[in-house]
C-alpha cells in the first residue's frame, strides 16, 4: 500500500471509515519507534499516555498518535523546534508547552504522559475553534490549524507557510500506512 496525496477541502480527504483501528495503527509503527532510540518501555508508556490523553481530553486515539507519529516518529528524546510563529515547541507531538526531553529515552510514565498530555491539550484548542465534533472533516481541518495555525478551507493543503502535506499524511497514517509507504506513491 503506497502514500496517496490528497488535497483540497476535508471533503476530499479519506472517510473515517477507512481509517484503521489504533491497535492496528499503533503495532504498524512500533519499528520505527523503536529505530529512534526508544526502549520498548518508552513505547509501552507512548500507548498508555495516547489511551489516557484521550480518555481524559477526549480526543481520538488514533488522531494522537498519528500526530506523535508525523511530528517526531514516537521519539521521546525529540529536541524543540520553531514553529512558523517562531514559538518554541517540543516534545513527542511538538506543541507548545510540552516538556521536552532532547536526546533521553527510558523516560518515565508521567514525563511521557506530560508530553502527549499537552499536545493533545493543543489539539483539542483546534477543535473547539471549529466545532468540536469528532467526523473526519473536523478532524482535518483542525490538523490543518495545529500545523500551520490558520486554514484554508478549499485546500487543506495550504500550508499557510507550514508542511504542505501535512493533513494527507496524518491521513495516509490513519489508514495504517507508515514512513516506510512513503516512496510507494500512489495516484
Amino acid at each position: 500500500m503506497g502514500w496517496t496525496h490528497y488535497s483540497g477541502p476535508a471533503s476530499a480527504f479519506p472517510p473515517m471509515s477507512t481509517w484503521k483501528t489504533f491497535e492496528q495503527i499503533f503495532n504498524a509503527n512500533q519499528s520505527e519507534m523503536l529505530q529512534t532510540g526508544d526502549t520498548h518501555e518508552d513505547v509501552g508508556r507512548i500507548w498508555n499516555a495516547v489511551e489516557a490523553a484521550a480518555k481524559e481530553i477526549g480526543v481520538e486515539e488514533r488522531v494522537i498518535f498519528c500526530i506523535i507519529m508525523q511530528e517526531s516518529t514516537g521519539n521521546v528524546g525529540i529536541g524543540t523546534t520553531t514553529d512558523p510563529g517562531g514559538k518554541a515547541t517540543g516534545g513527542l507531538m511538538q506543541a507548545e508547552e510540552s516538556p521536552a526531553f532532547p536526546g533521553k529515552h527510558g523516560l518515565s510514565q508521567a514525563q511521557i504522559s506530560a508530553m502527549v498530555t499537552a499536545g493533545t491539550k493543543h489539539f483539542k484548542g483546534n477543535l473547539k475553534q471549529l466545532d468540536d465534533k469528532d467526523t473526519a472533516s473536523t478532524i482535518y481541518r483542525a490538523l490543518r490549524l495545529y500545523n500551520s495555525g490558520k486554514i484554508n478551507e478549499s485546500n487543506l493543503s495550504d500550508g499557510e507557510k507550514a508542511t504542505p502535506s501535512y493533513v494527507s499524511d496524518i491521513a495516509n497514517r490513519l489508514q495504517g500506512r507508515t514512513n516506510k509507504d512513503k516512496g510507494r506513491d500512489e495516484l
